[in-house]
């Protein structure tokens, strides 16, 4: 069995299905990994969204922030005034069967037969491995539970950019939903900044990415992440981005997880270049 992981779909159906067909993917025999973000900003999240759900077992995709923002839209009493491109998946036929499927996916998926953590954007230096999936794991049973609602028109915002055991309530759950969807840089202290979102030289001399600090406790197993074109591919013993922007016109990518190296594949973007 091949194991394939893809980098942020966001609505870029045409690049998802060519790309499936270079690498000849079988769903029946393989497994394909999304690191999030499958909706919004590209031309077809309707159908992208379908075709990754009638993949079934097949498939394991983490949220990311714009599948969560979707089912903010769907499930949440409000919502920042943002701009997407998700009315088509709003006004579908089958938009509550989509939806319901949505919010029952996971926020951190680990496999141990290839010792790789996948999460949408990274993970802060004080927690471990098996941490990351208990706390991705709490934000998750309240996403498929009746305080949904509750929880999505809350989630938004920047505090408590901290982690702190103690945490509780709706802070608690933001910080963990923040660090898995949202992370890019850190403070020295592991605080996380959500501001700044470019390439990595340009940031403040104060922030670094959030796996360049020292003593990070997943340091030794690698991470499969995405949600930072500005960083593109990046490809290290530990270390595994793949949003090489697809949807601002670069490429969608692909990298087959159970070989001793990573093999990666690309098809180009059919959208014009906006970066």
């Amino acid at each position: 069995m091949a194991v394939y992981a893809i980098g942020d779909l966001q609505g870029c159906y045409d690049e998802l299905r060519k790309l499936l067909d270079q690498l000849a993917f079988e769903p029946g025999k393989d497994q394909l990994w999304i690191v999030g973000d499958i909706v919004n900003r590209g031309p077809d999240s309707l159908n992208t969204l379908r075709f990754v759900k009638s993949l079934g077992d097949h498939c394991i995709s983490v949220l990311g922030n714009h599948d969560l923002h979707l089912l903010a839209l769907c499930l949440a009493d409000t919502t920042p005034e943002v701009n997407h491109t998700l009315q088509d998946v709003l006004e579908a036929p089958d938009r509550d069967e989509l939806i319901d499927w949505l919010r029952f996916r996971p926020l951190a998926h680990y496999d141990a037969a290839i010792d790789t953590l996948m999460v949408h954007a990274g993970v802060p230096p004080s927690w471990d491995g098996l941490q990351t999936l208990q706390l991705a794991s709490e934000v998750e049973l309240v996403l498929q539970s009746p305080a949904a609602a509750d929880f999505l028109t809350a989630m938004y915002g920047k505090e408590p950019a901290l982690w702190n055991d103690a945490l509780s309530g709706i802070e608690r759950l933001r910080c963990i939903t923040n660090a898995l969807t949202r992370i890019r840089y850190c403070y020295s202290d592991g605080k996380m900044d959500f501001d700044f979102k470019g390439p990595i030289g340009e940031q403040p001399a104060d922030l670094q990415p959030w796996f360049e600090l020292p003593d990070r406790r997943t340091g030794s197993r690698r991470i499969v992440f995405g949600h930072w074109s500005a960083l593109g591919l990046k490809q290290t013993d530990t270390l595994l981005c793949l949003d090489t922007g697809c949807v601002w016109g670069g490429s969608l990518t692909a990298a087959r997880l159970d070989l001793p190296e990573a093999e990666i594949t690309s098809v180009a973007s059919s959208l014009p270049k906006r970066f």
